[in-house]
């Protein structure tokens, strides 16, 4: 549990909010004093205790979900350098690790030793030491792992002009005429979308959006004892459904994380990440709702504790593409005797 206490600990060690939330220096200033980092040695890939793992990303996403964000990047990155034989020396140190898979109109290549294109939604961009990019050749998709000295000059995170999720410091990666000689190639091609662990692992940050959950009930739980309204028939019923729903997102999640997490996981497995990130989306959605009609229009506020995790989780909630996800869940278990058996019966 000593990552849990330590990812508990997370909210007292940050600064204080701003209209943002803190900044990203200081979201992973605090990560690194926090001793989380170091600690996903053991917590990332088959940790002893998957609800070690879970419980840790919730916590985190309760104190903060630019830093859950940030944290549980971290973690897929240490995974991927344990599943795929890279090099863990940075994070054992405890350097902060990302990964950036997400391009966009000029998506990153290989091409005559050198890599092409760029990466948007580079979350950490102004913060991580250690970063893995995915890049395609004719060979398939590579992950690639580059130190933050590669990208001196290359990174753009003020170019983020979203409404939430600004203390990411997410932006673009500009990757046009890095040596690949620069890079750690990380195992074979197209080994990055094998099952379960490509899918198996969006139950992680649907994890930390159940920390946003837990948060956003404190805050109106508390809210509604000031007001004397906590006994209200109508305030108790919405307050209700939102224990119902972080508890249902919890079971989901504990279910999943104990299907991946271990070593004997299949790729059939990666299922039950899946509908354990949609169910949790979905519960995230209505609570939502119910705090709106709970506190009113005093949550939408400038500086209300409400107003911003309602802008990070929106936005945290609609990557990525869960409709695209939904679909092909839908179609893999549909197709597939064994699946159909276990989920649908």
């Amino acid at each position: 549990m000593r990552s849990a206490e330590l990812a508990g600990d997370l909210l007292q060690s940050l600064p204080d909010d701003t209209h943002d939330g803190p900044s990203g220096p200081a979201l992973a200033a605090a990560l690194h004093d926090s001793g989380l980092l170091a600690d996903c040695m053991s917590l990332a890939h088959h940790p002893e205790n998957p609800l070690d793992l879970l419980d840790a990303l919730v916590r985190v996403g309760h104190a903060s979900l630019p830093a859950g964000r940030i944290f549980e990047g971290h973690v897929n990155a240490v995974k991927l350098l344990q599943l795929h034989g890279g090099p863990t020396d940075a994070a054992a140190r405890g350097e902060l690790h990302g990964i950036w898979g997400a391009d966009g109109p000029d998506p990153v290549r290989i091409e005559d030793g050198m890599l092409r294109g760029q990466k948007l939604f580079a979350s950490g961009a102004d913060v991580l030491d250690q970063i893995i990019v995915t890049a395609r050749s004719d060979e398939g998709l590579h992950l690639l792992l580059l130190p933050r000295t590669a990208l001196a000059g290359r990174l753009f995170p003020e170019e983020w002009h979203m409404s939430g999720m600004k203390s990411t410091a997410s932006g673009r990666c500009d990757l046009n005429g890095v040596p690949l000689s620069d890079a750690t190639m990380l195992g074979d091609p197209d080994c990055y979308l094998a099952e379960p662990h490509f899918h198996g692992g969006v139950w992680r940050y649907a994890a930390v959006q159940l920390g946003a959950m837990r948060r956003l009930t404190a805050i109106t739980t508390a809210q509604l004892r000031r007001r004397g309204q906590i006994d209200a028939p109508l305030q108790a019923m919405r307050l209700h459904r939102m224990i119902t729903a972080c508890e249902t997102a919890r079971l989901w999640l504990a279910q999943a994380a104990c299907t991946i997490e271990r070593p004997q996981a299949s790729a059939a497995d990666a299922q039950a990440s899946i509908l354990a990130r949609l169910r949790t989306a979905e519960e995230a959605a209505q609570l939502m709702t119910l705090v709106d009609q709970a506190l009113g229009a005093a949550s939408f506020a400038t500086g209300h504790p409400a107003d911003r995790i309602r802008r990070d989780l929106g936005l945290y909630l609609r990557q990525a593409n869960p409709d695209g996800l939904t679909l092909a869940s839908t179609a893999r278990i549909a197709g597939d005797p064994e699946l159909e058996a276990r989920w649908i019966g």
